[in-house]
């Protein structure tokens, strides 16, 4: 293909000025919860244009302890966690069926902020997965129905036949169930907020839950 990869590395930039601001972050005004924290970080990186802010890496590990990373799609935060949804049967689903134990991360280049959390994670009730699914889009509920999620596809024509039969039940009958799709909870035991620095000074806070609430702590960067 002729691309020199190293060279074109050395041409990028980390927040380039043009593109993203580095806002100070003092610690000590932070709120004594991260949800607090969470909700106006994430209200900051929608009024500041970042494309699709709710998406996050959710990353696992299998049974065999092989660790595995995707991008995924935030469907809430409340005090039960954050919440993310997926097939009981797909991949990450197997993954958390076999250690019911999580990381999430959150990537606001706009801001030069991350949020990264840790914790155990739990499946909803079937009825509150489903109404979840029926909550979302037609598109969504099609893909739900397609199903077989991370199991090996034999050609391209196979899955726009099974694409094509799920969009009409999607649209014939929009409440028609899912039995796998499954809604997960992310309780978390740390969460860490990263703002950038531009002199590489940047500030990491990070939340620590205890019985007794929540702690705080600064890290190093």
């Amino acid at each position: 293909m002729g691309t020199d990869l190293p060279a074109l590395l050395r041409s990028l930039r980390v927040w380039d000025p043009g593109t993203t601001e580095l806002r100070p972050f003092d610690p000590d005004t932070a709120p004594p919860t991260p949800l607090a924290l969470f909700t106006h970080w994430f209200a900051d990186a929608v009024a500041a244009g970042q494309p699709e802010p709710h998406t996050m890496s959710l990353a696992t590990v299998d049974r065999e302890g092989t660790p595995d990373v995707r991008i995924v799609m935030l469907h809430g935060a409340d005090a039960d966690g954050w919440s993310f949804a997926t097939h009981v049967s797909s991949r990450k689903g197997r993954a958390l069926s076999a250690h019911p134990y999580a990381a999430l991360a959150f990537y606001w280049p706009v801001l030069g902020r991350q949020v990264r959390l840790r914790g155990p994670v739990t499946a909803a009730p079937a009825e509150e997965s489903q109404a979840d699914l029926h909550a979302r889009s037609t598109g969504a509920l099609a893909a739900a129905l397609t199903g077989r999620q991370s199991e090996e596809l034999a050609s391209l024509d196979e899955l726009r036949r099974a694409s094509d039969a799920a969009w009409e039940r999607a649209r014939a009958h929009p409440d028609e169930p899912s039995p796998t799709w499954t809604l997960y909870r992310l309780r978390p035991k740390t969460v860490e907020f990263f703002q950038g620095d531009a002199d590489r000074r940047h500030v990491r806070l990070e939340y620590r839950s205890t019985e007794f609430g929540w702690s705080r702590a600064l890290l190093w960067p």
